[in-house]
């Protein structure tokens, strides 16, 4: 059985490097995080609820940074909530640290980290080499960040007001988000494939 072919990320048509240098891997990182923490904090009014773009963020870092690197992004995002940073939407207003973490949103932080790895692996096999494909793994990864996050409300008030309350009001959102990620890779992906 032959290996799977693993194809450039985004950062990797970017910002090429012949050795992935743990001084390259932090600072993606660390602008990643900021990211995140930016758009935790963007508030966009929509119908029924206004939403953050933390999941655009989500999606679209995941997709550019590729598994292993989209992945530690993420964690270092949560370790950052988790000491107490207000990096979360709602901090430090709501809480801060593990209580806001294993409150009702947890579900949707954990999310996070499983979307980030998931849509990495997708752009390292080649889906974002199409519109087509970008779409779909955007279209996987959003519905993949409610599994956890609904399940997870779903403890606290049941399932059915689960999904009232963690899942209808933001399907509109989520699905205009998906679509602005994936507009995102493909100008980024655009950007790096011009000639210099």
């Amino acid at each position: 059985m032959t290996a799977a072919v693993r194809h450039p990320t985004l950062v990797d048509a970017i910002w090429p490097s012949e050795e992935r240098s743990f001084a390259r891997s932090a600072i993606l990182a660390v602008v990643g995080s900021a990211l995140l923490w930016a758009s935790a904090k963007a508030q966009v009014p929509m119908w029924p609820v206004p939403m953050t773009m933390q999941s655009c963020a989500i999606l679209f870092i995941g997709f550019a940074y590729g598994s292993r690197l989209g992945a530690a992004t993420v964690a270092l995002y949560l370790f950052q909530g988790a000491i107490g940073l207000p990096v979360f939407a709602g901090t430090p207003e709501k809480g801060i640290g593990l209580a806001y973490m294993m409150g009702t949103t947890g579900g949707f932080l954990a999310g996070f980290l499983l979307v980030a790895a998931l849509l990495g692996h997708l752009a390292e096999r080649g889906w974002g080499r199409t519109l087509a494909g970008t779409a779909a793994a955007m279209a996987v990864g959003t519905v993949l960040l409610f599994v956890p996050g609904v399940a997870w409300l779903a403890t606290f008030v049941g399932f059915e007001k689960a999904v009232a309350f963690g899942l209808t009001p933001f399907v509109a959102g989520a699905v205009v988000k998906a679509a602005l990620a994936v507009a995102l890779v493909g100008a980024a992906r655009r950007m790096a494939e011009k000639p210099q």
